[in-house]
């Protein structure tokens, strides 16, 4: 089975290629069509879905999966959000959503003048590309949980869903 991704980010490359051991999967640059920092479970739901749909259009493609990572509030307080949607080639959607932990509130003003979190992220820790390696849930997990390892984890949701259908 030939499964797609809609990125070339290392860490969600490989936490598809964990789920999905035994099929040939390989990333694609796609749009997310929605805000280069998603600021909603909504919208980071929404991209995980349209790089999904646009993965599927490719005529090599089985399966299409799509993964996004956003911000959001509870209560007024800034959270790390995470998304992630299997797409079939008859465009049957599964979704899922991962970690969420809190942001430091110096994070809020920057997010919201249209930084996107991975550039605060290079900053914030003195590294670069914090997005295409631990990520800021390996930062603020201090690398208990990494950017690959939370994505595993939303994409064995969406996988699992996709798996009990093909059981029925």
């Amino acid at each position: 089975m030939r499964v797609i991704i809609g990125s070339k980010n290392p860490a969600k490359i490989q936490a598809v290629q964990d789920v999905f051991s035994n099929d040939e999967v390989s990333g694609i640059d796609v749009p997310s069509n929605v805000s280069a920092q998603p600021f909603s479970d909504s919208e980071t739901r929404e991209g995980a879905i349209n790089r999904a749909l646009q993965c599927i259009e490719n005529e090599s493609s089985d399966i299409g999966i799509g993964l996004e990572g956003g911000v959001m509030y509870v209560d007024n307080q800034l959270l790390l959000c995470n998304w992630g949607a299997l797409v079939t080639k008859d465009k049957k959607i599964f979704t899922a959503s991962g970690a969420r932990i809190p942001l430091p509130v110096e994070f809020d003003k920057d997010l919201q003048n249209g930084t996107e979190l991975g550039d605060i992220m290079d900053g914030y820790a003195r590294k670069k590309d914090v997005r295409k390696n631990e990520g800021a849930i390996g930062i603020f997990t201090n690398n208990h949980i990494s950017r690959k390892e939370m994505f595993v984890h939303v994409a064995k949701l969406v996988y699992g869903q996709w798996d009990f259908q093909q059981q029925k």
